[in-house]
């Protein structure tokens, strides 16, 4: 059984989320990782939640991404490892360049917090190898700076390398303009990086996981990971 690590940054909010969700309804092992840990060693995948890493001050991700920690997720990912950033952990994955692009404040200027349909763009990843391709998942967003962009070049080295997983779209799985609620470019919701081993996506799967909680649609997400980690 894989051992997931969820790394803790003062101001996370989304770590016990992060560690229930793989705990205690996916039933892998699981452990908590300080923001000031440098020994990642038995760990199979890591997993950097959402919140407020370090009050978001400068920016979102900008004082997290030189944490000690982040030294170690780096080796981790350059040497193939799997990692998953959501939300405020996608913005810190951006801010350590494991990722291409960056966050900009959502269009309207405002923090949102509600559930989103997002669809699956590519099943060439060990996130989504067990979805399918075109399938629309109902799971929550919750965040202020959420916005990403790219400039035009590397929208099409993502595009072009498949490397866009999830789009912001509508429960039939058009990608409308009022479904891109906070004005990403493309409507994307997640990439990945070239070597398809780092994730990083603002909607949050962790909090999808239980019927009694509104949604079960994050598990497939989850699901397909552990797929892959018993076939690697």
């Amino acid at each position: 059984m894989a051992t997931f690590g969820v790394v803790v940054f003062p101001g996370s909010n989304c770590d016990h989320d992060a560690y229930h969700a793989m705990k205690h309804v996916m039933g892998c092992e699981v452990k908590f990782l300080w923001h000031k840990d440098t020994d990642l060693s038995g760990i199979d995948f890591l997993i950097i939640p959402g919140g407020f890493s370090y009050g978001d001050y400068l920016r979102s991700g900008a004082i997290a991404r030189f944490s000690p920690i982040m030294q170690e997720v780096v080796k981790f990912a350059e040497k193939g490892g799997p990692v998953m950033g959501i939300c405020n952990g996608f913005q810190i994955l951006l801010e350590a360049g494991l990722i291409p692009g960056a966050m900009m404040h959502n269009q309207k200027l405002k923090f949102v917090c509600k559930n989103v349909f997002i669809r699956c763009e590519t099943t060439d990843s060990l996130f989504t190898n067990s979805l399918k391709k075109g399938g629309v998942f109902d799971i929550p967003v919750s965040h202020g700076e959420g916005n990403y962009f790219i400039d035009q070049s590397g929208l099409k080295s993502l595009q072009d390398n498949d490397q866009v997983l999830f789009r912001y779209c509508d429960a039939n799985g058009e990608l409308t303009e009022g479904a891109n609620f906070n004005g990403s470019i493309d409507h994307i919701a997640g990439i990945c990086n070239e070597g398809r081993n780092v994730l990083g996506m603002m909607p949050h799967p962790e909090r999808a996981m239980e019927k009694l909680l509104g949604s079960e649609d994050g598990k497939p997400i989850f699901e397909s990971i552990l797929n892959s980690l018993s076939v690697a």
